[in-house]
């Protein structure tokens, strides 16, 4: 029983690999977009969702969709900061403003090809304005818990 604390949680821990950590951070990403998109489902009549699987499937979605616009974001940020002068750090920001905000778009696309009408987001400019809110609230309760956890150690 030593080897136990509270006789059932192990009292050493093995330190997680990058996979481990990989996957309880998307898991994590997923539940909490899953969270934001219901609350916002069930409480803004801009953003309807038809059912609770597809608020799961919409969530993953859209947790890709994410990572991959900021892996994009990411790749330009690196293509202009390679070069010199301002002109260029410039390009770097506008650059990336232009792919964080055109990329609203791509999601909202994706989003209705994907869904349909079982996932809508209403509102000014087709629902752009109800999504980028929803995305910001999502990126926001995604950072909450990092800077918890960072805080823990």
């Amino acid at each position: 029983m030593s080897d136990k604390i509270h006789g059932f949680l192990p009292a050493t821990a093995e330190t997680p690999n990058n996979r481990q950590r990989l996957f309880v951070r998307y898991t994590l990403g997923v539940l909490i977009d899953l969270v934001v998109l219901g609350l916002f489902a069930e409480f803004w009549d801009l953003v309807s969702v038809d059912s609770f699987s597809i608020a799961l499937l919409a969530a993953v979605l859209l947790q890709l969709m994410l990572k991959l616009t900021i892996a994009l974001e990411h790749q330009v940020a690196v293509f202009f900061k390679a070069r010199a002068g301002g002109f260029m750090t410039f390009m770097r920001f506008f650059g990336a403003w232009l792919v964080l905000f055109g990329s609203k778009f791509a999601i909202l696309e994706v989003i209705t090809l994907a869904f349909g009408d079982k996932v809508r987001f209403d509102g000014p400019f087709h629902g752009v304005v109800a999504l980028i809110a929803v995305v910001v609230v999502m990126i926001v309760a995604e950072e909450v818990p990092v800077r918890i956890y960072r805080r823990m150690a």
